[in-house]
């Protein structure tokens, strides 16, 4: 059996805390509940947090053994059975972290969830709510005045808007770095020359889940990429204490999710945007970048694309595109003490050397490889020099960088004025960005992690053959980044990542084999659906980093905006102001506390006393020398350096486990089959749909979300061809006015008659009972057309002529049974089971021989359909059945009949 790879699972997914006097015991356990881990926390420490983790995988019965030890060990008097020792305080999903003020130690624990996505079987939890818990008891508690205070200040961090985790699933790395992951130990630890580099691995063999002999399938676990990590520093303290599985990385930012329906066949869109974790803040407050090269609003965001007919990371198709945002890398910053709409741009310190720019472009090659590709959107022509500064000192840094880099490696600069062209009447500002967003994604390619599909060799598309990327046997690898910037890398700059974003969608669907070539027009259903995603993901930044929502939008520069998105402009545009002047403050006092930048002290001046937080963001400020600074030449360009480097290997768990652990069946994980879950949960079922959602209601519409359609004064959508459209109205009317159903009446009335007027009219279809003769064949296709004609007329279907008298007996009694409804008493029934001629025998079909309401025999299963089963499961594992000749001569009859 050869060496399979997954993602391992963690197995504390449902908390519980208990209480006594002296203690919190957390108890955490797997979704199957086979698994359970027990934490203590001492609560007789003022100020210290001791945890002490045994380590130890309890079963279900050792776990209530010992709370009940517990609960007798903590009352009050031995043998009372009044008062419990033990409380239970509250249930959770997860641990946030610890944090401490300038008392003892709060836990912060998980609440409430809500599955927002699904990526290959791992789902992806927004936090709801949250709860803290002050640690220590009351009898040991050191109050201090300020402690209230700084928890405001804490809880003014919302966790239960836009903060995102998984058990399974690394969301603060790329789906290409993931799935790289899974496949690269593997072949190293195969390969011979492996036996040296076994130290790279952390193989190790703890709580007795290795197995002996065959059937074993290696689990991954890699470290969190930190910078999009935003609890770090609140479980650092117990890091290196207790099991991984307690450590709960959460990121934010935005994550959505819609499904688009090609023919039938389900394609999850998945947007993940993930927020920099590194000089943090709100708008005004934070810009440019610190000595450290980090960058103020970076947001990284990755559109997956996943054919979720195979819910598989081995056997699925999945496909992902990665572009970043940030704010312009220099010492910069803007002045806010008089508030004005336009605070002018300052140049904080003289970089002649570009040193902070060359620490950012540093982090991006390792992270992405080159090429980095820099679309820069702020102004150049303005009759007094506002933004126009940062341009010149950007255009001045990446020249001078470029010098230190191979030819082939340097950084490519696009500036591209949007404001400029979209006030001009000439230039449509969506067809220049499509120009920019061809060239970038040609260069950087995509990741996709199956091989070209043959179509594509058969017929070669000339912008296919023009991609860009790192083509390797298993699929493609994109190499180098996007990274686009505004001035504040809101409104431009989503549309323009949209844009490219757009383009990339095109390819990835013409690389999944979905689409005939790799191009994707307006007004389609599958568009509108990635720009209802973008523009919610625009929101959700702008809110997070401006304080409203997008003031220009994607219609707002196609111009088909309508008159009432200007007030809806406006009143945007004044909240945006409201917030910079009034809470922004507030905000980022919030953050840098949340995210450990600023640490209470003792004896040294509180968070609220600084004037400035400058020196928090920028430790190593005094210690900078304007030295010339040279890039180190990365050695696995144009590839990520990330999996590449021996060091980074080192921080992977591989771990072997048995096939159908829990700890990586994915289907356990996916299904719960041990919990009684809602559908909603399971399938997602409140995702957006463009077959719901999108494709218009109208009879004979296609159902191709690649099909343009544009508005009509309704504002629902139609096809575009006239034709198509005076057809769908013409059905429209034909529908209007078919003959209505019989009515009540006529029905009773029919029941009413005597019995043999119904075996009279046994072969009428019409309304009014007309006797039919059904040898007769010149009756039966005036009767046919009689039946036929309004089917035509309202669902355009065509039924074959030549109808044979057997089905069509079998139709005409079908039909005649739904109009008779016959009421008939015990004799009747008992006079119309003695005659066989007139009256229809219904015998209930079945494929089980014996079936009731007690037991159920099942039925017997060919072997031909065995077969087809048993291909079928072996086809979602990645092991595909060799062709015969009767497929071989149906592919080559197909080929002969579509292409020569």
């Amino acid at each position: 059996m050869p060496t399979a790879a997954a993602p391992i699972i963690s197995s504390v997914q449902k908390l519980v805390l208990y209480e006594t006097r002296a203690r919190y015991f957390l108890v955490g356990n797997n979704h199957a509940e086979t698994k359970y881990r027990v934490l203590k926390i001492d609560r007789t420490e003022p100020k210290d947090l001791v945890i002490i983790d045994d380590r130890h995988v309890y079963t279900q019965q050792e776990v209530r053994e010992l709370l009940g030890r517990l609960d007798l060990g903590n009352r009050t008097k031995m043998g009372q059975k009044g008062s419990s020792g033990l409380f239970r305080a509250v249930s959770a999903f997860g641990i946030v972290g610890f944090v401490r003020f300038l008392e003892g130690y709060y836990i912060v624990l998980i609440t409430k969830q809500r599955k927002m996505a699904d990526i290959g079987g791992h789902a992806i939890y927004k936090i709801e709510d949250t709860n803290m818990i002050y640690i220590p008891n009351d009898s040991v508690r050191v109050t201090h005045p300020d402690e209230a205070r700084y928890l405001r200040i804490f809880q003014n961090v919302d966790l239960s808007s836009n903060f995102y985790f998984s058990y399974s699933y690394d969301l603060s790395h790329s789906l290409q770095y993931n799935l790289t992951v899974l496949r690269m130990p593997l072949e190293m630890l195969k390969s011979e020359t492996a036996q040296s580099r076994q130290e790279s691995f952390d193989i190790f063999e703890d709580e007795g889940l290795i197995t002996q002999g065959g059937g074993g399938v290696f689990g991954i676990s890699s470290e969190p990429y930190m910078k999009y990590v935003w609890n770090g520093e609140l479980l650092d303290i117990i890091k290196n204490t207790v099991h991984r599985d307690w450590l709960l990385y959460i990121i934010h930012g935005f994550c959505g999710q819609s499904k688009l329906l090609i023919y039938g066949r389900p394609v999850y869109v998945t947007l993940i945007a993930r927020r920099s974790s590194k000089f943090a803040g709100t708008r005004f407050l934070k810009r440019g970048a610190n000595c450290e090269g980090d960058v103020a609003n970076e947001v990284e965001t990755e559109q997956i694309l996943c054919d979720a007919s195979v819910m598989s990371f081995t056997a699925g198709s999945y496909s992902s595109y990665v572009q970043v945002r940030g704010s312009v890398p220099l010492y910069w910053s803007q002045d806010i003490s008089t508030m004005i709409p336009k605070p002018p741009i300052t140049l904080d310190q003289a970089d002649p050397f570009a040193h902070v720019a060359a620490l950012h472009f540093d982090q991006m090659l390792q992270r992405f490889g080159s090429p980095i590709i820099i679309l820069n959107l702020v102004k150049e022509r303005e009759k007094r020099k506002h933004e126009r500064i940062l341009s010149e000192e950007l255009v001045a840094a990446v020249t001078y960088l470029n010098q230190f880099l191979p030819p082939e490696h340097t950084i490519v600069y696009i500036p591209w004025d949007m404001a400029k062209y979209t006030k001009s009447k000439l230039c449509n500002v969506l067809d220049r960005l499509n120009v920019i967003a061809e060239s970038v994604v040609k260069k950087t390619g995509f990741f996709v992690n199956r091989p070209d599909s043959y179509c594509s060799i058969l017929r070669p598309d000339e912008k296919w053959n023009e991609l860009g990327g790192c083509v390797i046997p298993t699929g493609r690898l994109q190499t180098g980044i996007l990274r686009t910037n505004c001035v504040d890398c809101l409104d431009r700059t989503n549309t323009a990542q949209f844009m490219v974003g757009k383009c990339a969608l095109a390819y990835q669907l013409y690389s999944l084999g979905l689409i005939d070539k790799p191009n994707l027009q307006f007004d389609t259903d599958a568009v509108r659906l990635f720009e209802e995603l973008y523009e919610d993901h625009g929101d959700t930044l702008s809110l997070q980093y401006g304080g409203s929502q997008l003031v220009h939008r994607v219609k707002t520069y196609r111009k088909i905006a309508p008159w009432t998105q200007h007030s809806k402009d406006i009143m945007q545009t004044l909240s945006r102001y409201y917030s910079n002047a009034f809470s922004d403050a507030d905000r980022q006092d919030s953050i840098n506390l949340f995210l450990g930048v600023f640490h209470p002290t003792e004896g040294k001046p509180h968070l609220w006393e600084l004037p400035t937080d400058f020196y928090l963001h920028h430790k190593n400020t005094m210690r900078l020398l304007p030295t010339r600074r040279r890039y180190v030449f990365i050695p696995s360009l144009p590839l990520f350096f990330s999996v590449t480097c021996a060091a980074n290997l080192k921080k992977l768990i591989v771990k072997k486990f048995h096939r159908y652990e829990e700890e990586i069946d994915i289907h356990n994980e996916f299904f719960r089959p041990y919990e009684l879950s809602s559908f909603d949960d399971t399938f997602c079922l409140a995702m957006t749909s463009s077959a719901r959602d999108f494709m218009p209601k109208t009879i004979g519409i296609d159902p191709s979300p690649f099909t343009v359609r544009k508005p009509d004064e309704t504002g629902k959508s139609v096809l575009g061809n006239k034709s198509n459209r005076e057809e769908a109205v013409l059905q429209r009317k034909t529908a209007a006015s078919a003959p209505p159903p019989p009515s009540e009446e006529a029905l009773s009335s029919s029941s009413e008659d005597d019995s043999g007027t119904d075996r009279e009219d046994e072969g009428s279809v019409s309304q009014r009972s007309t006797p039919v003769k059904m040898t007769d064949t010149g009756d039966s296709a005036k009767v046919t057309e009689n039946v036929v004609q309004p089917m035509k007329e309202v669902y355009g279907i065509n039924l074959s002529d030549g109808l044979s008298e057997e089905d069509f007996s079998i139709y005409a009694r079908f039909v005649q049974l739904g109009q008779s409804q016959h009421k008939q008493d015990r004799s009747s029934q008992q006079l119309c089971s003695r005659c066989s001629d007139g009256v229809i025998k219904l015998t209930p079909i079945s494929a089980f021989s014996q079936d009731n309401i007690y037991e159920v025999q099942p039925p017997r299963v060919d072997r031909k359909s065995t077969e087809i089963f048993q291909a079928h499961i072996q086809a979602s594992q990645g092991i595909m059945q060799p062709l015969g000749k009767e497929d071989t001569s149906m592919y080559r009859e197909y080929i002969r009949n579509r292409y020569l």
